[in-house]
């Protein structure tokens, strides 16, 4: 199993899940201050007399167990608590931690900066995959998922949007605090809070965005279709899994648009007024369906995201009048095979988890299924797919299982030659 960087940094912690993150923040753009206090409930999964929860390089000024204070020591990312007596096997437990300072990305060597970063008027959280330490004292780790109220307060004047539904907005002095609620179960790395200055603009009933005014105009034009995508979707893969979903724009460029739970992220390199990136509006509002609502077991499994994601992209073409899906794969296969043939996308190292590779020959693995077992079968399997694992996690060996059940084809041979060989098949291989 190649995915490392060193054990992606030697995040996550045994002996306990959390089911509940509940964070009540206060930043200030001027100075990119950002203090907090979070809530963490969980479970322990063994008897526990110590555990670990990840987060950045903060000032950690007092930590609570169940409303007791506790030892601790906060050093290389890890705050390290010792109980006075062990939390029994199968019992809930919580930890109150207050902590402040200037948030600063995870530097990783592959993935480049994660998690809480600064605007050029603001903030933008993208953790993908390791980088909710950042900012919140977490158990980081892909499969625990976890419900989250988030409340953050910034200056009157800054809009605020995080993962769930805006439960309450409130003004006091020179601030105003957004409450938003996510009972939806969430991965640390898809938890997220944008801050800017920002116009709200609504697309439909449970689609709104927030964008600087000066993109207002070309974004109306350049998201217009995302409704269709929205009913299209719906119909390919089952009912949209969350409360509602928004799109945040900001006024800095970014280099590729990012997913977060029910919230997608784009630069303002995104929206050119002539929809020149639509096919980045169907990519992370596929997410949805496929990395948030059926998350990953493990990252191993990432082409099931991006695989999805970007099979996504030539579906909305197909079905919008622009080119057939066929098509597209062919211009895919043909761009991969002048590619070096040497990564293996079931099972990719660290290094590869978001090369280009594993988003395309993803989306072709799911095209040759497609031809292989007709449409009916095909649209059958991915809706018994996010229904089966809707708010939950699973891996490749789940969706080939899910897939078996729809063909009397043995579907081995195809998966096995997609997924876990470096070669690219032939045509129909």
């Amino acid at each position: 199993m190649p995915i490392r960087e060193a054990d992606l940094l030697g995040h996550g912690n045994p002996g306990y899940r959390v089911w509940h993150y509940g964070l009540e923040l206060t930043y200030k753009p001027s100075t990119g201050r950002l203090s907090g206090v979070a809530k963490v409930s969980a479970v322990a999964e063994e008897s526990l007399p110590a555990f670990a929860l990840d987060l950045g390089p903060f000032t950690v000024d007092r930590l609570k167990v169940d409303g007791r204070p506790a030892r601790w020591t906060h050093r290389a990312g890890k705050v390290r608590v010792r109980i006075g007596r062990a939390v029994p096997r199968g019992s809930l437990f919580s930890v109150e931690l207050r902590y402040s300072g200037r948030p600063a990305p995870v530097r990783t060597r592959h993935w480049g900066e994660l998690g809480w970063d600064e605007l050029t008027d603001g903030a933008i959280v993208a953790s993908q995959p390791i980088g909710a330490p950042s900012w919140f004292p977490c158990n980081d780790r892909v499969g625990e998922k976890a419900t989250y109220r988030i409340a953050v307060t910034a200056p009157t004047g800054y809009t605020v949007l995080a993962g769930g539904v805006l439960a309450s907005r409130s003004s006091a002095g020179s601030g105003t605090r957004w409450e938003y609620v996510q009972d939806a179960p969430t991965a640390t790395y898809l938890a997220t809070v944008q801050i800017g200055r920002y116009e709200s603009e609504t697309l439909a009933p449970g689609q709104h965005a927030a964008v600087p005014r000066a993109l207002v105009r070309a974004f109306r034009h350049d998201f217009a279709r995302q409704p269709s995508m929205m009913a299209l979707f719906a119909d390919l893969f089952g009912p949209y899994p969350f409360a509602d979903y928004a799109v945040v724009v900001t006024g800095d460029e970014l280099e590729v648009p990012v997913e977060a739970q029910g919230l997608s992220i784009f630069g303002a390199n995104h929206v050119d007024g002539r929809r020149g990136f639509e096919r980045l509006v169907a990519h992370e509002l596929a997410h949805q369906w496929f990395g948030n609502s059926v998350g990953l077991a493990d990252w191993r499994h990432i082409w099931l995201n991006e695989g999805f994601a970007a099979y996504a992209e030539w579906l909305w073409s197909e079905r919008s009048g622009g080119r057939p899906a066929s098509v597209l794969a062919a211009v895919s296969r043909t761009h991969l095979a002048g590619e070096p043939q040497d990564l293996v996308i079931g099972d990719p190292a660290a290094r590869d988890m978001f090369d280009d590779r594993v988003y395309q020959r993803g989306a072709l693995t799911l095209h040759a299924l497609r031809e292989a077992v007709g449409d009916r079968a095909f649209f059958a399997v991915v809706r018994e797919w996010t229904d089966t694992y809707r708010h939950a996690t699973a891996t490749t060996d789940d969706f080939t299982t899910v897939a078996a059940r729809h063909t009397e084809i043995d579907l081995g041979p195809l998966f096995s030659t997609w997924l876990f060989t470096a070669q690219l098949p032939e045509v129909g291989g």
